[in-house]
């Protein structure tokens, strides 16, 4: 005999679900002539209790508090006049029971606004009439009745009267008619013209910058989503640890009737040094330290100074991001930095430097231009196959390399590390001028795409797909700079392979730098409970020597892998083995990280 532990806990499972409905029954069964849909909503305000009731008594007050809870639900769904009877049934086994009449369903009148002085202006106040959103005819319910009006304030805040509120409400319920008729009674208060920015806490940042990143000007009315766009602006800065954005009380009105927005900035610590290691089967050990100085010239400035030493990419440099430059929401980045990159297909060291420029659109998407320079030595071993047999060409060659960087990044998912619906796209064109012991012009472009399918309601399964492509228009496999050709095989690509090992292989066993790349991968992820995730995944690429993708030598890996849900997102474990093993190629390889794999 087989122990299966799956069917089993799916046996023990039922039998607990069995015994919990067995335990549970409603506090009084619902008679009556009514539609189905308010018997089930009557069945849900009796509730249930845990087992019949063992006396007569029992029974009677079961059913008089049904009872009421039955007639607060009628009321509520306008009910008004119904006929209801608590009874109980049986001798030896009695039963409560609440017979149930609804009666005739009242129904709505127009409704209207009584206005406390000051009104507001005609056509705010038309527009509060209308986010009311009731219609006369249709049902009272009190919930619609009560929400209309969270509306009409909402509607007057969005219009500029921020001091809106609602006075008592009268509601009156014409038996005779059959019908509820809602005034609601609303004071809106003046309309609110704003001011600059107050600072009451000094602090390290400049009150003039902060003041230049309000989206409107004195005298503008007030408008809450431009109040929380000044938030999100100071937010997306990352030095501050607490944003307060706020419109400053009444009595700070100005003499000109102006109302400032009051600031509260809680800023980071000045300097933060963080220390950390990195290990992978395929790219080796890497240590990292980062000495990062938040704030230095008062405009929520990062300076960050940074050291790495692996066994691939070793590096040390400086880099300094500037928000909001001269534009809400665009970024200054400067860079520079001393690199060593020793990889299987080149060994480069390089002094590089780089300046951007990041424009946001949208809460999570942006565009990048600027420029990079690289100067520095390549060390590399190519193949010339125009030549028969294959002839090895070594490269030492030392290269200024300037590269125009255009780049776009649309997000329209859910969530930046752990995305369960919606899709990104990334895009990239960099048009390149290499000099010094060669020279050449090429344009090295590349885009790619996922999405994400929630497959079950609440989405605890989620199917994820990915499909890269890229390639270089204008220059030659033995021309260009080995560190801009295209590569394939890692944790962030083809998993199942070592890093660069998706490439055809030189004889020497050397990765082959190509001029196009495609690759593509499914996941489908399973949570299971609440803090954990499964995850099996299949994983395709291929490298081509021409300026279009070559299909024809792909290789394929597939895994599975563990997520770890934490608050800021989920860490990521995934095991993959390569589908089609060649002779060097790893029997699987392991990638652990934070944030899902795409």
């Amino acid at each position: 005999m087989t122990f299966r532990p799956t069917l089993f806990l799916a046996a023990l499972a039922t039998c607990s679900l069995s015994a919990q409905a067995a335990s549970a029954d409603p506090r009084a069964q619902i008679r009556g002539d009514m539609d189905a849909e308010l018997r089930r909503m009557l069945e849900r305000a009796v509730g249930e209790v845990d087992g019949a009731p063992e006396s007569r008594f029992e029974a009677r007050r079961r059913a008089q508090g049904a009872l009421s809870a039955a007639e607060a639900l009628l009321r509520s769904e306008a009910y008004y006049q119904p006929v209801l009877e608590d009874v109980v049934e049986g001798e030896d086994r009695p039963s409560a029971i609440v017979d149930v009449q609804p009666g005739r369903r009242f129904l709505l009148t127009q409704p209207t606004i009584t206005w406390t002085d000051p009104a507001p202006d005609a056509e705010s106040a038309a527009d509060a009439l209308k986010a009311i959103g009731l219609k006369a005819g249709a049902p009272g319910r009190a919930v619609d009745v009560i929400s209309g009006e969270g509306r009409a304030v909402a509607t007057l805040v969005r219009d500029g009267y921020a001091d809106a509120k609602a006075d008592p409400r009268r509601v009156v319920v014409d038996h005779a008619a059959f019908t509820v008729a809602p005034e609601y009674r609303i004071d809106s208060g003046r309309l609110v013209l704003l001011d600059g920015v107050v600072m009451p806490r000094t602090g390290r940042t400049n009150p003039a910058w902060v003041a230049g990143l309000a989206p409107w000007t004195e005298g503008d009315r007030y408008d809450p989503d431009q109040v929380a766009e000044l938030e999100r602006r100071l937010l997306d800065t990352g030095v501050y640890d607490g944003v307060g954005v706020a419109l400053a009380p009444v009595d700070q009105t100005n003499a000109d009737g102006h109302r400032p927005i009051i600031v509260n900035l809680q800023d980071r610590p000045r300097r933060v040094l963080e220390a950390g290691a990195t290990w992978s089967t395929a790219e080796g050990a890497g240590v990292d330290l980062i000495w990062t100085r938040y704030n230095r010239f008062g405009r929520a400035d990062t300076l960050r100074l940074e050291t790495r030493l692996a066994d691939i990419d070793s590096r040390i440099g400086a880099d300094l991001s500037l928000p909001h430059w001269r534009k809400p929401g665009r970024t200054l980045k400067l860079s520079a930095g001393v690199v060593k990159e020793d990889t299987d297909a080149y060994d480069r060291t390089a002094l590089v430097l780089a300046a951007e420029l990041q424009q946001r659109i949208g809460k999570t998407s942006y565009f990048n231009y600027g420029v990079g320079l690289d100067a520095g030595r390549y060390n590399e071993i190519r193949y010339d196959y125009t030549s028969i047999p294959p002839r090895a060409v070594s490269f030492d060659r030392d290269l200024a390399i300037i590269t125009g960087r255009t780049s776009a990044y649309i997000d329209n998912s859910n969530d930046p590390l752990n995305p369960i619906q919606g899709w990104r796209v990334t895009a990239s064109v960099q048009p390149t001028a290499v000099t010094g012991q060669d020279t050449i012009l090429f344009l090295r472009g590349e885009t790619q795409a996922t999405a994400y399918l929630p497959l079950q309601d609440g989405a605890r399964t989620v199917l994820a797909g990915r499909l890269r492509i890229g390639s270089i228009i204008g220059g030659g496999e033995l021309s260009v700079p080995s560190d801009r050709l295209f590569y394939s095989g890692g944790g962030g690509s083809v998993r199942g392979y070592s890093y660069q090992s998706v490439n055809p292989k030189l004889p020497d066993l050397t990765p082959r730098g190509g001029l196009s790349l495609f690759e593509t991968s499914l996941e489908v992820r399973r949570d299971i409970g609440q803090s954990f995730q499964a995850v099996a995944f299949v994983d395709a690429g291929a490298v081509g020597f021409q300026e279009t993708p070559n299909l024809t030598n792909m290789r394929y890996g597939a895994g599975l892998g563990v997520r770890y849900k934490l608050p800021f997102g989920p860490i990521r474990a995934d095991i993959a083995v390569p589908l089609d093993k060649r002779e060097g190629d790893s029997a699987f390889q392991i990638y652990i990280s934070i944030g899902q794999a795409f």
